[in-house]
């Protein structure tokens, strides 16, 4: 399409959109310097991992953020002119709704916002239900929908205006797959009508089925752009389709094929890897140049989510000598009741030790000695001894008081 005379839908020059913190400190540059052009009537896939600059994409095209540098134009105007926005229709990721409204209220609502008569909302929001196979729902609320139906109601809401561009992010999250080939129907529909589409997804298969390029973003640059024959097809590798063939025609190949096929058709063409697999690669050669803000695995599994050893590996690991968790456990454990005998023996020495040591002291005095130390008395001697005394202290004091009164 770059070749044609056309004017570009979307024209992106040089597009940057670099975060800062609040002391205006550059914090993420989510869009780095991207040029790219979508032209009218194409399905464009704009893939990427979590985190490679695509849902930052997507708000600038729809006026929701300020690109830092570069150009962007969307039908030749501002993404935040409202004759725009007039032309746009969004699916977000995430469908939000007025869970109290009913699918018919639902779509009428968003219709009103474009100031369709009243006859022409009622018409469009019948016509949409149908389409989406809401129509036996039109009046329950949406907040009794599943994720499958609520992603429904989100792409009629999103034609509601009748867009010459759809932005549809992840536009077959929560569907099942009748829902998802009715989807990718629906988009090709749209594509015979003129419409241009714009798609962001993580399923590469669907992605295959409907879109007539891909960009890939990572690090906030385009890795890879252009038709998917340009990308998926393997130049260096050949394949040939034919009908059914007996064994021994295969066995000679393509000197005597056109011989024994009798006239019936067959093509020659280059193999191509999958979506899946092309993506795959694009962006493994990309972490190795460039380092992302987006999601990236640690590389180990959670301790707790590990899985139990089986006595096939515990006996493996015994014939190899290497010890099982088990095992090492037990060991662990061992270990520790060990140590707290030795912790106790030491105690018990340590007071023998001083009980001998008082003992030597004791015998090396004298028997005048000995006898000239205070018997220890028992408590309950002790006792005895206090409770008289103080009885004695308090007669001795009734008998002051007695004197004093003149008794």
């Amino acid at each position: 399409m770059a070749g044609t005379n056309l004017k570009p839908v979307i024209n992106a020059v040089g597009l940057s959109k670099e975060f800062r913190d609040f002391w205006n400190r550059p914090k993420a540059k989510a869009v780095n310097d991207i040029d790219f052009q979508i032209y009218p009537g194409e399905v464009v896939g704009l893939l990427g991992p979590n985190g490679s600059g695509k849902s930052t994409t997507v708000k600038m095209l729809l006026g929701l953020l300020y690109p830092t540098a570069g150009q962007l134009t969307v039908f030749g105007k501002s993404p935040r002119d409202v004759e725009t926005k007039k032309l746009m229709g969004y699916l977000p990721e995430e469908t939000y709704l007025y869970k109290y409204l009913s699918a018919a209220e639902t779509l009428e609502f968003f219709a009103a916002l474009f100031n369709l008569s009243a006859a022409e909302r009622k018409s469009r929001c019948e016509q949409l239900l149908d389409m989406v196979g809401l129509s036996h729902a039109r009046n329950r609320p949406v907040g009794e929908f599943s994720k499958g139906m609520a992603r429904r109601i989100g792409l009629a809401q999103a034609m509601v205006n009748d867009p010459s561009l759809l932005i549809l992010d992840e536009p077959t999250s929560g569907l099942d797959p009748l829902g998802c080939k009715e989807v990718k129907d629906l988009i090709m529909l749209l594509k015979k009508r003129g419409k241009t589409v714009l798609v962001t997804s993580h399923l590469l298969s669907d992605v295959e089925d409907i879109c007539d390029r891909v960009i890939i973003l990572y690090g906030g640059k385009i890795r890879a752009t252009g038709t998917l024959d340009e990308l998926l097809t393997i130049p260096e590798e050949s394949s040939i389709k034919t009908p059914l063939l007996k064994p021994e025609v295969t066995e000679k190949v393509i000197k005597i094929l056109r011989e024994n096929l009798k006239g019936e058709d067959f093509q020659v063409e280059h193999p191509r890897k999958s979506l899946e697999n092309f993506f795959l690669e694009v962006i493994s050669r990309a972490k190795s140049e460039v380092e992302t803000a987006g999601v990236v695995s640690g590389g180990k599994i959670a301790n707790y989510l590990k899985k139990e050893e089986s006595p096939t590996e515990s006996v493996l690991k015994d014939l190899v000598g290497q010890p099982s968790e088990e095992d090492i456990a037990k060991e662990e454990e061992e270990k520790a009741r060990e140590a707290e005998k030795v912790k106790n023996r030491l105690a018990v020495e340590k007071e023998e030790k001083v009980r001998t040591e008082k003992l030597k002291d004791f015998a090396s005095i004298s028997d005048e000695e000995a006898e000239a130390l205070p018997e220890e008395k028992s408590e309950a001697e002790e006792k005895t001894e206090y409770d008289k005394k103080e009885k004695k202290e308090l007669e001795e004091v009734d008998e002051k008081l007695k004197h004093l009164l003149g008794d």
